[in-house]
């Protein structure tokens, strides 16, 4: 008696977090592959954390519990600004491009479902911050860094900055059109490296600059993560409620103007 395999399709019904886990990869390796976005992501503040600490670009002299100052305060920045290239800058370009393509409209009509593929966006930006602080990370400890405060601080903070720069990029990117969304968002990412409190302290700015730079995300993420990381202060509660501010303003804008085609 001889059998024969079959060819008739068998479909099987593929859960819907494995679903969000999947899109999720195939992002992040686009993500990759992509030359401007691993620039922005990886390349940028890479460069500019070996710089800043090895330069005297900034003058920061002295030591700080057996680790350099200028390291102390180079690395929350630097930390700052991958937060802001990936969930703001990255995500906007993509959504923007992907808009304009159809593909979020496409995505959204599958079984993924349009709440799917918002949790896959968040799955990949998380994905990809953690990449970049572990490079980052290893970076600075190989540079002699060493952080003062608690690392649970520092993380919640980093959620919350994550949460303000994604919404911020989704209101940007489901409003604009893909080639104004490119222009603008890569316009907002350097205004907010060179002057928003990333890379140089708000302290080593003019008065009227670091004001508005203390209200600014970058700023209060940036500033907050020198408070703990430098400073060994447990919780700047003003920096994480101005990032809950943006995070909330944010969400808002983009959940009446954003638009999936």
């Amino acid at each position: 008696m001889s059998t024969q395999a079959s060819a008739a399709p068998r479909p099987r019904t593929v859960g819907r977090r494995r679903m969000i886990v999947r899109q999720a990869s195939f992002e992040f390796r686009l993500m990759m592959r992509n030359g401007e976005q691993f620039l922005l992501t990886i390349i940028i503040p890479v460069i500019l954390l070996v710089g800043l600490t090895k330069a005297s670009l900034v003058d920061v002299g002295g030591t700080v519990a057996g680790t350099s100052e200028r390291a102390a305060l180079v690395v929350p920045g630097v930390l700052a600004l991958a937060v802001m290239s990936t969930a703001f800058t990255a995500q906007a370009i993509a959504t923007g491009f992907d808009r304009r393509s159809g593909a979020l409209k496409f995505l959204g009509a599958t079984p993924l479902q349009r709440s799917g593929l918002i949790w896959s966006r968040t799955l990949t930006t998380l994905t990809m911050l953690a990449v970049q602080f572990t490079i980052l990370i290893g970076l600075a400890l190989i540079l002699g860094w060493r952080p003062e405060g608690p690392l649970w601080s520092a993380l919640v903070l980093v959620l919350a900055g994550t949460a303000a720069f994604s919404t911020l990029g989704l209101a940007l990117a489901g409003t604009l059109r893909a080639e104004a969304t490119l222009a603008a968002a890569n316009g907002i990412y350097l205004l907010l490296l060179l002057g928003g409190g990333v890379v140089v302290p708000l302290d080593d700015m003019p008065a009227p600059l670091a004001t508005v730079g203390a209200l600014l995300p970058s700023g209060a993420l940036g500033e907050g993560l020198r408070e703990i990381l430098a400073a060994g202060e447990i919780m700047p509660w003003p920096r994480l409620l101005v990032l809950l501010a943006w995070a909330a303003l944010g969400s808002i804008v983009a959940v009446r103007t954003f638009r999936w085609e």
